[in-house]
């Protein structure tokens, strides 16, 4: 399987971006992680999962945007081997749907903890529709604030 490859990127996204970073998450059923940003250096993620599956969102964040708190939401699977383009500017989450999964992103900025955004995953201004009815989510990410309070 050829996981990557920049030619073909640009040809289906029109974006050629440079990875800084690859990150590997192991994450358990039912688990919702996100949805998590950066404000100052926003960072573009190439996501694939190579075991297991997830249902994958993404969320507009940026204020100025025309699709500001749309969604997008996708599976993604060992199986069906798609990837899916986080551009910066998006607020990314997902909850795992099989007993385990590993999720691989490719980063187009360093992560900087100091610099971590988010909005919480049940904000019914954006009204995600999740897979899963009653997630496991840590402390943390139920504590995230609104859309509408980011700009």
């Amino acid at each position: 399987m050829e996981a990557y490859r920049a030619d073909s990127f640009f040809r289906m996204t029109g974006h050629e971006p440079a990875f800084v970073q690859d990150n590997l998450s192991r994450t358990t059923r039912n688990v919702l992680r996100g949805l998590h940003a950066q404000r100052r250096r926003p960072q573009g993620k190439l996501i694939r999962v190579v075991r297991g599956e997830v249902f994958d969102v993404a969320v507009d964040i940026n204020a100025k945007s025309k699709s500001f708190g749309r969604w997008f939401g996708t599976i993604l699977s060992d199986v069906n081997r798609c990837q899916v383009w986080i551009p910066p500017g998006h607020a990314h989450g997902f909850v795992v749907l099989s007993d385990t999964a590993d999720i691989l992103y490719k980063c187009t900025e360093y992560y900087d903890a100091n610099d971590e955004i988010g909005v919480v995953w049940n904000d019914p201004d954006i009204a995600i529709a999740w897979p899963v009815a009653e997630p496991a989510v840590s402390p943390r990410d139920a504590r995230l604030p609104s859309l509408l309070s980011l700009r």
